[in-house]
């Protein structure tokens, strides 16, 4: 059967010119040709100019999701094969090979593989498909990723897919969640920076865990020696265990859910932590006025919201969330101590990001020395072009009281 072509309307289709890879529904001037929906097909630019191939989708807004840019090239095993194989060669670049124990293997278009996310948790794998036409190809990529794992010497004894994402309905996809094989124990521990976690893949946030936050919890650990550390929306414990094994002399941790606070005790259990690393349930925005007005003052401040925004329209809600946040973080650091803090949704962009901490430390009458900035781990690239694949700053900044 021949492939439909779409045609883009003159002067659209900037972004995947730029290099993304997304055609939204009002860039397009024409489909020729019969299709089911998450068929790959061939993509023209006005003037009958062949840009690629990628699948599509009529129920979603994202029209196109491109697989390739190469006119010659064919959506077909091997290059699956090709992809999968290049996706897991790059982790071995970028990470150390202790970092293999748990990363991100694939993520989505910055892997060339739009709409697709598989992450290693020790020696299991967890799988979220966003995408009608991904989600076709998702089992076979997931057998050829469990071979080529299997070359390297890393065997995968289950597989779980964590679909469930309500951005799914978008695609004319249900929320899905379930074993992809055999059912298997979905409690795993993983090692993290030398610290041991027991992640739940079943109930866990996203695929069971934030992989990538790896090497900015690596970052806080020299900070934090004979330290009193508050780590904020602690979620699994992940900044104030890294606190801990980085000798804090005492930390606690903060979050509104009994679960997560339930699964933090644990962890610092598990790392011989539990006599100095300490979590309490509570609503962070509540409690740090509180600490304030008792005189509670901590050498390390740690804020690691979740994102106050996953929409354009709601970012100016936003702004005054992450301004809020971290004008009472700051309030609380000592004079010369640390701020750590950071946002993960990629409408807080970079500049308007550091343009409100600088808000937030002009109301709290601090000055804040910029230690360093970091991004996500590199086993989440960001591809240039690709805005939703850059969604993660983090910046480490003393705090010096004004005088």
């Amino acid at each position: 059967m021949s492939e439909a072509i779409v045609t883009l309307k003159k002067g659209e289709g900037r972004t995947i010119k730029a290099g993304g890879a997304w055609i939204f529904d009002n860039e397009i001037d024409s489909v020729m040709g019969s299709f089911e929906n998450g068929d790959i097909v061939v993509v023209h630019d006005f003037d009958g100019y062949m840009m690629g191939r990628g699948f599509i989708n009529t129920n979603s807004k994202i029209r196109v999701r491109m697989m390739t840019r190469k006119k010659d090239q064919v959506i077909d095993d091997d290059f699956l094969y090709m992809r999968v194989k290049n996706a897991w060669e790059y982790r071995k670049s970028v990470l150390l090979p202790v970092d293999l124990n748990c990363c991100r293997v694939i993520f989505g278009e910055a892997d060339f593989l739009p709409g697709l996310v598989i992450d290693k948790y020790d020696d299991v794998l967890v799988v979220e498909s966003l995408a009608l036409g991904i989600d076709k190809l998702k089992l076979k990529i997931v057998d050829m990723l469990k071979e080529i794992m299997a070359a390297d010497g890393f065997k995968i004894r289950g597989v779980y897919e964590r679909s469930d994402a309500k951005v799914r309905v978008k695609e004319g996809l249900a929320p899905y969640k379930g074993f992809i094989g055999d059912e298997f124990d979905t409690n795993v521990e993983i090692v993290e920076n030398g610290v041991h976690y027991m992640v739940d893949v079943v109930n866990g946030q996203k695929t069971g865990f934030f992989l990538d936050q790896k090497y900015n919890r690596l970052s806080i650990q020299r900070l934090c020696k004979d330290k009193r550390v508050l780590d904020c929306f602690t979620h699994m414990g992940t900044f104030a265990l890294n606190a801990g094994i980085g000798g804090a002399a005492e930390v606690t941790g903060l979050d509104i859910s009994d679960f997560a606070v339930a699964q933090a005790t644990a962890n610092a259990k598990l790392n011989g932590l539990d006599s100095t690393v300490k979590f309490k349930q509570a609503n962070v925005l509540d409690e740090l006025p509180k600490l304030a007005e008792a005189g509670e003052k901590f050498d390390v401040v740690i804020l690691d919201p979740p994102a106050f925004t996953k929409s354009r329209e709601a970012t100016k809600n936003a702004i005054k969330g992450y301004r809020e946040i971290n004008m009472k973080g700051l309030k609380l650091v000592k004079d010369g101590g640390y701020l750590a803090t950071c946002s993960c949704s990629h409408f807080m962009t970079q500049d308007l990001f550091i343009k409100v901490i600088g808000q937030a430390a002009q109301a709290a009458h601090k000055r804040l020395r910029q230690v360093e900035f970091r991004t996500q781990a590199p086993d989440h690239p960001i591809l240039w072009a690709a805005d939703e694949s850059y969604y993660l700053k983090f910046l480490v900044f003393q705090v010096v009281d004004e005088k």
